[in-house]
Formats: C-alpha cells, sequence, structure tokens
C-alpha cells in the first residue's frame, strides 16, 4: 500500500476536460510520498478513506473555513534572464526594446555570479506568485543556462529550460553565436540535463525566433529535437514588422508557421509565444502538428505588439496556455496574465464592433449620432454578441492551470487534481493579513475565486506544492 504523504480538507478548484472551473466543497484529496494524488472524494467518505489508507485522522490539513486550494498556475513563456530589468523600456516597439534594452543585458550573463544571482531570484519570485511550472528561455550561454536548470531543481520548481540559440543578430551583433557553435552548445546543454536526472526539470529546443536564426541553424535544431524527442519553443507573429522581417530573410516560405514546421520545429512537443497575426491557414496546420501558442497579453499590449484572438485560436482547437513573457510583460504573476486575457478578449470585442458596421457619427450639433445604416445600436451589439465570446474568468482560470499543461503536453502528469496526478497546488488565504482585497460574509465560494482572480497577489498564497513538496513558505535557509 502506498504511504499518505498529506491529507487535506477543505474547498478545492479546479479545471476538468468537461468544465473550466469546478469547485468542490467539503472534499478530501491524499497524497503518497511521490507527490501523487491517491484519491480525492466527498469528505463524507473520510472514515473509510482512513480505514482504507490508512492515515490518522487527527492528522487531516483543515483547510480554514474561505481558504480554497487550486492548481499550480503554468507560465508557457517566460525570459529569465529578463527579470533583472523587468518594467524597463516599455516605450519602445518589440524589435527597438530588443536592440536597445535585451540583448545588451542578456549578454552579461556569460558571468556566471550574475547569473546564478539572478536565477535564484526569479525562480523564488515566480513560485512565491503561484507559478508551479515555467518555460524559460535562458540566454545564449549554456553554462549560465545550466545554472537557471540547478536553480529550478534546487526549489523544487517544474521547469523547461531553455538554451537561445541564434546565430544571427543585425540589430546587436556581439550578442549571437556561430552556427556550428549553437547547435555543439545545445548538444552539450542537452546531455549535462540529461546526465543530472533532474526530476522535474527538462531540457527545451529553443530558437530565439525567425529573425535570429538562419535556415540551417533551425533545421539543425529540428533534427536534435526529433532524435531526443525534446519539447520546443519559441516566438511567431508577435508584431507586424517582425513577420516583415521573415519573410524578407525567408523569401522562399509562404509564411512565418512555414518556417518552422518545414525544419522539423512544430510538433506536439511545441510552444510558439504570441500568435497575434496568424491566419486561420496557420491555425490549420497548429492544429494538424498538435503545437500549441503560448497567449501573453500583457507583453502583447505594453510592447504595442497586437492581440491575440483567443476564441478564434480556440475556434481552431489549437492548444492554448498564458505566459507573463517578462520582461516584455512587466508583471511575474500569471494572475495578472489572467486580467490581461480577459481585457484583451474585450478589446476584440469592441473593435470587431466597430469593423462589423459604422454605427455613430458626428451630428451638426456635434453629438453623436446612429449611422442611418444602422438605426438599432441595441440589435447590432447583440447580433456580434451571439457571433463572439468574451473571454470568462473561468475560462482564462483553466488556460493558467489544466491549459497550460495541455500546451506543454503535460496535462497527463499535473494540471488537476484527478487521481494519479501530481499534485501541483495552490493554499489560498482569501482573509490573509494585508490582502488587497476583503471577504464579506454573503459571498458564495465562486464569487470569492472570482475576486481573487481578478483582484489577489502572492499575499494570498498561503502555501506552494510541487508534487507533494510544500515549496513555499521556502526554507529559512533558502
Amino acid at each position: 500500500m502506498d504511504t499518505v504523504q498529506h491529507v487535506f480538507r477543505g474547498t478545492f478548484v479546479h479545471s476538468t476536460h468537461r468544465c473550466p472551473l469546478e469547485v468542490l466543497e467539503n472534499h478530501i484529496l491524499g497524497t503518497d510520498s511521490a507527490g501523487k494524488i491517491l484519491f480525492f472524494e466527498d469528505a463524507q467518505k473520510q472514515t473509510k478513506l482512513a480505514q482504507k489508507w490508512g492515515f490518522d485522522e487527527e492528522k487531516i490539513e483543515e483547510l480554514g473555513k474561505n481558504e480554497f486550494i487550486m492548481p499550480g498556475m503554468v507560465d508557457t513563456h517566460i525570459h529569465a534572464p529578463q527579470y533583472s530589468f523587468i518594467g524597463s523600456g516599455m516605450e519602445r516597439p518589440l524589435l527597438e526594446w530588443l536592440k536597445y534594452t535585451t540583448f545588451p543585458i542578456e549578454d552579461t550573463y556569460s558571468d556566471l555570479e550574475v547569473a546564478r544571482t539572478l536565477y535564484s531570484t526569479v525562480v523564488k519570485r515566480t513560485l512565491r506568485n503561484g507559478t508551479t511550472t515555467a518555460c524559460y528561455f535562458a540566454t545564449i550561454h549554456t553554462d549560465a543556462s545550466i545554472v537557471l536548470a540547478e536553480m529550478a531543481s534546487q526549489y523544487g520548481q517544474r521547469a523547461f529550460i531553455g538554451k537561445v540559440c541564434m546565430d544571427r543578430n543585425d540589430t546587436y551583433p556581439k550578442y549571437k553565436e556561430d552556427t556550428e557553435e549553437s547547435i555543439r552548445e545545445t548538444k552539450r546543454f542537452i546531455e549535462v540535463l540529461k546526465n543530472r536526472k533532474y526530476d522535474r526539470v527538462k531540457p527545451i529546443v529553443t530558437p530565439r525566433f525567425g529573425i535570429s536564426c538562419s535556415e540551417n541553424l533551425l533545421k539543425e535544431l529540428g533534427k536534435i529535437a526529433d532524435a531526443h524527442q525534446l519539447h520546443i519553443q519559441s516566438h511567431i507573429s508577435e508584431s507586424l514588422a517582425e513577420i516583415e522581417e521573415v519573410l524578407r530573410l525567408f523569401p522562399e516560405y509562404k509564411n512565418y508557421t512555414e518556417v518552422y514546421n518545414k525544419n522539423k520545429l512544430l510538433t506536439n512537443k511545441t510552444v510558439l509565444a504570441h500568435g497575434c497575426y496568424l491566419a486561420d491557414e496557420e491555425l490549420h496546420v497548429f492544429k494538424e502538428k498538435g503545437a500549441a501558442i503560448s497567449h501573453c497579453p500583457n507583453s502583447n499590449i505594453s510592447l504595442c505588439s497586437g492581440h491575440l484572438d483567443v476564441q478564434n485560436v480556440l475556434k481552431h482547437k489549437v492548444k492554448l496556455g498564458l505566459g507573463t513573457d517578462i520582461a516584455g510583460g512587466y508583471s511575474i504573476s500569471l494572475l495578472d496574465t489572467i486580467r490581461k486575457a480577459i481585457e484583451t478578449s474585450k478589446i476584440i470585442f469592441i473593435e470587431k464592433g466597430k469593423s462589423q458596421s459604422n454605427k455613430v457619427e458626428t451630428n451638426q450639433a456635434g453629438k453623436i449620432a446612429l449611422n442611418k445604416e444602422s438605426s438599432n445600436a441595441k440589435n447590432d451589439a447583440m447580433e456580434m454578441d451571439a457571433n463572439y465570446k468574451v473571454l470568462g474568468y473561468k475560462d482564462a482560470f483553466r488556460l493558467a492551470t489544466l491549459g497550460g499543461c495541455e500546451a506543454l503536453s503535460i496535462d497527463h502528469i499535473t494540471g488537476n487534481f484527478e487521481v494519479n496526478k501530481d499534485f501541483d497546488a495552490l493554499l489560498i488565504n482569501p482573509e490573509a493579513k494585508d490582502s488587497p482585497f476583503e471577504v464579506f460574509s454573503h459571498i458564495s465560494k465562486e464569487e470569492m475565486i472570482e475576486r481573487f482572480l481578478y483582484l489577489g497577489d502572492d499575499r494570498n498564497i498561503k502555501a506552494v506544492y510541487v508534487a507533494g513538496r510544500c515549496v513555499v513558505p521556502f526554507p529559512s535557509n533558502a
């Protein structure tokens, strides 16, 4: 019989394939010594479960009246080295921001002390904010990227670590690699991480994006990923200027997606960030290959890149997760990403309404009046609502948890509270000291969860678990 490690009793919230947000009050969950979920049942079965699994009922960890446990959040796109300048350079568009802010600072990570200090900080900060799984870009420096893997393993985070590959950089020539060097160092990085046999930290093949990679490099990285059956991450269609430059550099390819696909970099283990301007034809290819998109709304807004139409992605049945994309995004919290994803959806809803018909004009008195072509704005709004669904907080919650696991092809391992999955979870206390919002006695559990998603922050995250191990609060010597 498996040894029971933890038993929790109270309210649990998670997503399933049928329901974006399921609230289960008065439930009991038990994990084994390996951090896997042994049982998840109505608490009325507590005594029978105690007899079956042999745990002491007096040692059950009872949640507070308004506390709840939710799955850990999954950041499907985050640049670890960029945490040092988070919140800086936001006045520039993407390509200028890379040239003047990003590349010069990333170049300093050849210094392993710089890397160790920053990577320790970013792993702890993401964990504290409820990110139990992170898909990290590092830099072109192999040894510094290995340090990031060490930090993630040390603090107990589930992570994919990518040594960045780029053999072309016309904007900041100092920060790039020789093609053969990039291929050789990628192989070394993969070998080191495989030999270390980390339980939950894995290498991920990481061409930076189309602009920074030659066709030969992309082709070789595709071969490496295929040979080792590794995950792949990069960027795609983040801004119009980026797309224009990619098509200039790869004139024989008909679109950005084809650049990855024809070089064996679009697989069911691929996650590409942004995708703001992907055509339906490209989304069909994503669906066919099983590739995923990481939605990074904060970054898309902050760098004036564009907006991803989440509903169109979901309509095409393409896997979708959320990413903070720091430091293009200025918040390391996926709660911010949830909110920005909802806001972006509403912006798209408004823009679709504007483009649907010219409903307003200015009359001679200078007041807004209905256009003759659309005399009933209310009916137009109703029609628009029938054609477009704004992303709700329940669906955004799913994207941040189970959706992120699906995007990274680890939903068979974690993402919700199904039996035999790893227990990656957050214990939320809405009434924490200095909580940014109040709880009133008349609030239902579901409304409380909604308020946490819209108003909560790391002060409400009482504990963080990864594979059953409590990783936050940190040990006193961490």
